[in-house]
């Protein structure tokens, strides 16, 4: 097929012809590539179990609470299963002695 058969090619003579040719070859020119996206860093890791601690030495992270009646960090509900008080937030106050918020 040569560009002379093309109806709309004919009417715009020469001229037409270099301006369809010179939009065409823009068409074909490979596209700038998108610059590479910055290395993705890896999400930081939350803290192990454990290896918080709280003003009074105690580690939240592991269950442990300070209990004032007793001076020591204590889990609540393994408190409450030995000293027999319910373990609830409540039973945990008032056998500690914490006041309530």
């Amino acid at each position: 097929m040569s560009l002379a058969s093309i109806p709309s090619l004919r009417a715009c003579g020469l001229a037409g012809a270099l301006a369809a040719c010179a939009a065409l070859a823009a068409c074909a020119q490979p596209a700038t590539p998108a610059p590479a996206p910055p290395p993705a860093t890896a999400p930081a890791r939350p803290p192990m179990p454990g290896s918080d601690v709280d003003p009074q030495g105690c580690k939240p992270s592991a269950g442990y609470r300070w209990c004032q009646r007793t001076g020591r960090c204590e889990r609540p509900w393994e408190l409450a299963k030995q000293q027999g008080f319910d373990n609830t937030a409540d039973g945990w106050r008032r056998f500690c002695g914490i006041p309530a918020r």
